[in-house]
């Protein structure tokens, strides 16, 4: 089946659409291939973009713009799927599935009470004339999940069966980890900030003129401030129990503000440079007690030489590579990986890791909206598949490692 995964992060800059061939074959029951077929993304318009940050927390917002974002979001959706079948598959997708835009994940108490994802998928359904899976994390709430990281299913898949102690690592806004002991239960959760405090940091001292800081280079030039960071370590979500997950209701600009005020004038690069430390400390020290022996990297942080640069030291010699090395590209993986969940969702079968998420049990996530032709539900494969194969020499695949 060729599925398009759609996906926009907590950075909310673009959104990004990668495609895939996904096919169980007859007598490997536990396992499911997939062939990428390549990446398209597009930043969301710029007006698009401004109303969305305007709307986020702890800003207050009115349901006209929910309505007016629930709309936009989705129609960017659509035209990107639209391009990602023509480009990608030749015209030929079966299914789109669309994580949408998360613009609140109530969570309180260690517990997760609800989530909302933007991007109406009827909007996606007509433009692209699919059916479309959508909606994926409230269900794991619903069964007593955090709903995140729901991507901890793919990376089991992917890890499983590697010698020591794997661990999956995804650098977007906010940071998350998948852990897979040989012996013992998976763990996975959000460390913290992954490039949230850092982009918020860039909008505000260049005034919105930049919106991240390309390369690293401001954070290269400056030194950490060792009192700010101790400040910053303190923050009561980095000693919570896993599964844990956080967002940007949390990590924002105006909880940066409040830190940085204790401290008074902190020259800009060394602001970014303790940033920058900041996340590699947090994602180091949520992998340390786990025994981590090797870690793959995905997101746009990866990106950031300074970032990784920072966590490769911070990690003290534990092997830092991309997903690349597991045959899907950094910068599409999340895509790729709700590509597979809506397949799994269309076949019936459970798309969350309930021992990481915390959730009840496995539940089929999503709902789905039909496209232009009546919805027919493949039979479901014999069982859920337990491994992931990725083609390695499939379109878009440029096999890496962190420099």
């Amino acid at each position: 089946m060729r599925v398009i995964g759609l996906m926009s992060g907590t950075s909310y800059d673009a959104v990004d659409a990668a495609a895939c061939d996904l096919a169980h074959r007859p007598g490997e029951d536990g396992v499911l291939h997939l062939t990428p077929l390549g990446m398209v993304s597009e930043p969301y318009p710029e007006s698009l973009r401004a109303e969305l940050a305007a709307a986020l927390p702890p800003a207050r917002t009115t349901l006209a713009d929910v309505c007016r974002l629930d709309t936009r979001i989705g129609q960017a959706f659509g035209r990107l799927a639209v391009r990602a079948d023509r480009e990608l598959c030749r015209g030929k997708a079966e299914l789109v599935a669309s994580h949408g835009q998360t613009v609140y994940h109530w969570a309180a108490d260690g517990q997760v009470h609800g989530t909302l994802q933007l991007g109406e998928p009827a909007w996606i359904a007509e433009a692209s004339g699919r059916p479309v899976v959508s909606d994926f994390r409230p269900r794991d709430v619903a069964a007593g999940g955090q709903g995140a990281p729901l991507v901890s299913l793919i990376d089991l898949m992917l890890l499983r069966g590697r010698p020591g102690v794997p661990a999956a690592l995804n650098i977007g806004g906010i940071a998350n980890v998948t852990v897979v002991p040989g012996h013992a239960d998976p763990v996975a959760f959000d460390t913290g900030p992954g490039n949230a405090l850092i982009d918020a940091a860039v909008r505000q001292l260049t005034g919105g003129r930049l919106a991240y800081d390309e390369d690293g280079a401001l954070a290269a030039a400056g030194r950490v401030h060792e009192g700010l960071l101790r400040r910053m370590l303190t923050e009561p979500y980095y000693r919570l129990p896993a599964p844990r997950t956080t967002g940007k209701e949390l990590f924002h600009e105006g909880y940066l503000q409040a830190r940085i005020a204790e401290f008074g004038q902190i020259a800009p690069q060394d602001l970014l440079a303790t940033l920058t430390r900041l996340t590699a400390r947090t994602v180091a020290d949520a992998l340390r007690p786990l025994g981590a022996t090797e870690v793959f990297a995905s997101g746009g942080g990866v990106r950031n030489p300074t970032l990784t640069a920072m966590l490769r030291a911070e990690l003290a010699g534990t092997p830092l590579r991309t997903s690349e090395e597991l045959g899907l590209p950094a910068a599409a993986k999340e895509a790729y990986a709700f590509a597979v969940l809506g397949y799994l969702t269309l076949h019936g079968l459970p798309g969350n890791a309930p021992g990481c998420t915390g959730a009840a049990g496995p539940r089929i996530l999503g709902s789905i909206t039909p496209g232009r032709r009546p919805l027919r539900l493949p039979a479901p494969p014999p069982g859920a598949p337990r491994s992931l194969s990725v083609r390695a020499d499939g379109p878009g695949v440029r096999p890496s490692a962190l420099r």
